[in-house]
């Protein structure tokens, strides 16, 4: 059996991946459990036994999206009215269902009733940020929520950078906090491609190497890419540039010898993969396949149309080149 025969024979590159964070990470089961049940000790457990912050902000978001939870982190937030944790995780789950409701649909297209719902949803999680960054400044997992709330409640490029640079002051290499900003900074929201491009390059360059921080890049280009025309992103994501600034950021990141593997490390590769997908730069993409596994995250991928069926695709043909 040929080398590329096996790898895809190992990947299952015709199985549906996985992309819930909870079925992909076996990790992250007991967290489930314990929202599922409603135990809050469990869940303080869990969170008091995670090491690098990127993990607690990981595991914050995964967390945020399990439908119902909002009850006993609401009696949680009451009874501990001292410490951060149930708090910022309630504001997470308000900044979740807040978005769910906004759905990621173009502004033009979000009715006056679901913007009125979103913004309360985002006002009530940051009435409960705002207690905990005052309480406790250098809290990172809520001034990252605070970046959410920020874009969603319109409050500018100056207010989110402001926010950033509080979190980074203490914790300067948070991905998704970065990540947050990066939205931020997209012509979307009020900002520019020079600044997109600016601040990932800005965070590669300050970050060691192994670190999450090259994933930036892929995101800025990606963005960036899909924001032209059909043809025109095309072209973008196949230029020679890009690809070699996409190829530098995943050595000096996810695929560096001095990275360490953990939950984040999945919307990483997913992002390269896309990212290199979209350029027709099959053999790039590979790697990050195989590091995958039959396991994915969203990240990006779900701006494309039908694209669970286009990961399978792109997998599929990557992993051929090898």
């Amino acid at each position: 059996m040929s080398s590329a025969s096996s790898t895809s024979s190992a990947i299952g590159s015709d199985q549906d991946p996985v992309f819930d964070p909870f079925d992909a990470l076996p990790g992250l089961a007991p967290l489930r459990v314990a929202a599922q049940d409603g135990d809050w000790a469990a869940t303080q457990d869990f969170f008091g036994g995670l090491g690098p912050i990127d993990d607690v902000s990981f595991a914050a978001g995964a967390l945020a999206g399990i439908d119902g939870i909002e009850g006993y982190l609401e009696e949680a937030a009451d009874a501990l009215p001292g410490d951060p944790l149930p708090r910022t995780l309630l504001a997470e789950r308000y900044i979740h269902i807040g978005w769910t409701i906004r759905s990621r649909a173009s502004a033009e297209h979000v009715s006056r009733d679901q913007f009125e719902q979103f913004h309360a949803w985002l006002r009530k999680a940051e009435q409960r940020l705002i207690e905990v960054c005052a309480e406790q400044p250098t809290y990172a997992p809520a001034w990252t929520a605070r970046l959410l709330t920020a874009r969603g409640l319109q409050l500018g490029q100056s207010e989110a950078r402001r926010r950033y640079d509080r979190l980074s002051a203490h914790h300067p290499h948070q991905f998704r906090a970065q990540s947050q900003l990066l939205q931020q900074l997209c012509p979307k929201w009020g900002g520019s491609w020079e600044a997109v491009h600016g601040f990932a390059q800005e965070c590669v360059s300050a970050a060691p190497d192994g670190s999450l921080a090259g994933v930036l890049v892929a995101e800025a280009h990606v963005e960036h890419g899909l924001d032209l025309s059909d043809v025109a992103g095309t072209e973008y994501m196949r230029n020679v540039s890009v690809r070699n600034e996409l190829r530098h950021a995943a050595q000096a990141s996810v695929l560096h010898p001095d990275h360490r593997p953990g939950w984040p490390s999945v919307t990483g590769h997913s992002t390269f993969a896309l990212a290199f997908s979209l350029g027709g730069h099959l053999k790039d993409a590979a790697p990050h396949f195989v590091a995958l596994g039959n396991t994915a995250a969203e990240s990006l991928w779900r701006y494309l149309d039908d694209w669970k069926n286009r990961f399978v695709k792109y997998r599929t043909a990557a992993l051929a080149t090898l």
